[in-house]
């Protein structure tokens, strides 16, 4: 299986504070991976590097084979500049812990406008891309709808659905069920579900849920402290995990472990 996403010894600090250390990790094109590990270990920071939110202290990370956070000129590699960051992010999808939906807007126009600023997609184009989005996030009766009139979990579908609509090859998933009510998880994790399902597209998500992780990915990593301290099948790490960090992390989560 090809790399899509490569981190080679990346560093990354805020302040005193080392986020990640000295971190190398391989994403195949089209697996699906789940980053599991106690909060500040290292993992939302890993996606807003890769959606270019945050830079990176020291290392190199590529996408489909290009440097992310540098660029080749001539014979030399230097840090790259905003054309080439622009470029990089049309690759790549990402769906928050909030919503972050437009108010003004109602939910079709949330995912129609993005495209027909950013892809440059005509009206008609954009609102059928859009209502095809809506049918498999199943809100389409919800098109017309304000943010304020939607559930958290009907407002993070439609967060979903805006993502999709760029058609990036990478998604990226932070945490998206934590701001919502225990009620109205299974319907966003049952959207992430059905798109394991039906695209071959390379999905990372980080969460909390860990029977959601066991079912929907390819390969769990358990991350503390800026490291991978445990990689494996889901199988492994949730049965069978070989680490006593990674054990006592997730006899946190009732989960059956030998």
């Amino acid at each position: 299986m090809k790399n899509i996403i490569e981190f080679q010894d990346v560093s990354k600090s805020f302040g005193n504070l080392k986020v990640l250390d000295d971190l190398s990790l391989q994403v195949g094109n089209g697996e699906r991976l789940a980053l599991i590990g106690p909060s500040g270990s290292g993992k939302t920071t890993i996606l807003r590097i890769l959606m270019t939110l945050e830079t990176i202290d020291s290392g190199f990370v590529t996408v489909n084979g290009d440097y992310l956070w540098h660029e080749r000129v001539g014979a030399n590699v230097q840090p790259a500049g905003e054309k080439h960051l622009h470029e990089m992010r049309q690759h790549i999808g990402m769906v928050f812990q909030q919503f972050n939906l437009f108010p003004h807007l109602t939910a079709i126009e949330n995912v129609q406008q993005p495209q027909i600023l950013i892809k440059k997609r005509q009206k008609t184009e954009a609102r059928r891309r859009a209502e095809d989005l809506f049918g498999m996030v199943g809100l389409e009766d919800k098109m017309d709808h304000y943010p304020y009139q939607l559930s958290g979990g009907q407002q993070q579908r439609v967060a979903i659905a805006r993502a999709l609509a760029m058609d990036p090859k990478i998604m990226l998933f932070d945490e998206v069920t934590s701001a919502l009510d225990p009620e109205l998880v299974d319907e966003v994790l049952s959207v992430l579900r059905k798109l394991a399902e039906s695209t071959d597209m390379t999905m990372l998500t980080v969460t909390h849920e860990m029977n959601f992780a066991r079912e929907f990915a390819d390969r769990v990593l358990f991350f503390d402290r800026g490291q991978i301290v445990e990689s494996g099948l889901p199988e492994e790490i949730f049965a069978h995990p070989s680490e006593e960090r990674t054990r006592s992390f997730l006899k946190k989560f009732i989960v059956s472990i030998d």
